[in-house]
């Protein structure tokens, strides 16, 4: 008389409420992903498979099998909170000095004193990528560069104005920034020397008679460093032009400083100039000159307008927030309105996730099972993307894990009622006479 199969029925319900409970249990973990208990026959074999019997032994656990399929995703108010839509874990290492590689999906992050992103929810563990400016290799720990973007002195302005073809010729002469009479239009645009400190300078537009047939029309460009007029350096001192257009009679742009025009031509204003005692403050200079261009100015008959202006100069930069876009670029945001790569979050996946080995902590070990690690960068190929602000559900349907353990608990009071039939006909044969 045998209880094998009772006994077997026994144990593999109770794994299976096990797993059930485990499931129930993480509903609300982050990142997790349940599992699902996969049951196999037994049947009793000889060596040389001679002799089998046609009744089974029993049932045995074959595997306990993670479902990793996607989770919901909820939004956060946390910025270095990342959920992955789609296929793909996180990289993470142990420790500082442990770098052997962990996954998961577990998205919850948070810089540590260091600068460094790691997961409290996985025992501290590392998030690994790429350093800002590599786009391929071993993945290293990602830390935020906390340190300020250097100041970068300005050397270019563009400027693209129209200039009004019906605006007299002033009355005043010479010019004076001081006197509205002696010029037509004005605009401004902020310098930067090397210690990122501000100038702001005023750029002044003066026409002259046209002349000629069909007419040209020239106007003198002078321009104004916050106090100081740029001048001969006499005494007393003459304003100095920093340039001159000359427009055709259709209002096209034909010559800079007399000069037809190219796709390079500039007015300067050189280094020496910049760099007067009366202009240059705060310990700072200017090591280049800076090239004003006026690439696609017209004079119509139609009002002034500034349309467009900018220069390649910016003030020092603090970082003030960041944030990781869907491919895992990590941007950060400074304080003089300038953006920089700080790093990329890399994605890895295996061609058999369920070969992984858990480790707990919703981190799993790559085992021979699962395949070599493929390291990539999201939302390209089978990686999916990354969405930030936001952390990946748990799995769980509870509903279906609560209908499973009804289930199991039905089949272990099945089981238990084998063994106490195979119970009552044993007792049955001890009582024969």
């Amino acid at each position: 008389m045998s209880f094998q199969q009772g006994l077997s029925g026994l144990n593999g319900a109770a794994k299976s409420l096990d797993v059930i409970g485990n499931n129930v249990a993480n509903a609300s973990t982050v990142g997790f992903k349940q599992s699902q208990t996969q049951f196999a026959d037994m049947y009793a074999n000889s060596m040389n498979r001679s002799g089998n019997s046609p009744v089974g032994i029993g049932v045995t656990v074959a595997n306990v099998a993670q479902q990793f399929t996607q989770g919901n995703i909820s939004s956060s108010n946390n910025p270095l909170d990342i959920a992955i839509n789609g296929d793909g874990f996180f990289q993470m290492s142990a420790s500082a000095s442990d770098l052997s590689p962990m996954y998961g999906r577990n998205g919850q992050f948070q810089l540590d004193k260091n600068g460094y992103i790691i997961n409290p929810s996985m025992n501290g563990a590392f998030l690994m990528g790429w350093a800002a400016g590599a786009s391929g290799g071993d993945p290293v720990q990602l830390q935020i560069d906390t340190s300020s973007i250097p100041a970068t002195p300005t050397t270019s302005v563009s400027t693209k104005v129209n200039l009004d073809s019906r605006l007299a010729v002033p009355t005043v002469t010479p010019f004076n920034a001081a006197d509205p009479n002696s010029y037509n239009n004005s605009t401004g645009v902020t310098l930067y020397d090397s210690l990122g400190n501000p100038y702001s300078m005023q750029t002044y537009y003066v026409k002259a008679a046209p002349t000629g047939t069909p007419p040209t029309t020239t106007w003198t460009v002078y321009a104004k460093i916050d106090n100081t007029t740029l001048n001969d350096g006499a005494t007393p001192p003459a304003p100095v032009a920093l340039g001159t257009m000359t427009y055709d009679s259709t209002g096209t742009l034909t010559q800079i400083n007399g000069a037809a025009v190219t796709p390079t031509s500039v007015m300067t204003l050189t280094a020496a100039q910049l760099n007067d005692p009366s202009i240059v403050k705060g310990g700072g200079n200017f090591a280049a000159p800076i090239n004003f261009s006026y690439a696609g100015s017209t004079q119509t008959g139609s009002a002034f307008v500034n349309l467009a202006q900018n220069q390649n100069g910016m003030p020092p930069g603090t970082l003030s927030s960041f944030s990781i876009d869907k491919d895992g670029t990590i941007v950060g945001s400074y304080s003089n309105q300038q953006t920089k790569n700080l790093g990329t979050v890399v994605l890895v996946n295996f061609a058999n996730p369920n070969g992984l080995q858990p480790l707990g902590n919703n981190l799993y070990a790559a085992t021979g099972a699962a395949g070599s690690p493929l390291v990539g960068k999201p939302s390209t190929g089978t990686f999916g993307s990354l969405q930030a602000r936001a952390v990946e559900d748990s799995n769980v349907d509870l509903t279906a894990e609560l209908v499973n353990m009804i289930v199991a608990q039905r089949v272990y009071q099945a089981n238990s009622q084998t063994i106490k039939v195979q119970d009552t006909v044993l007792q049955t044969l001890v009582s024969l006479r």
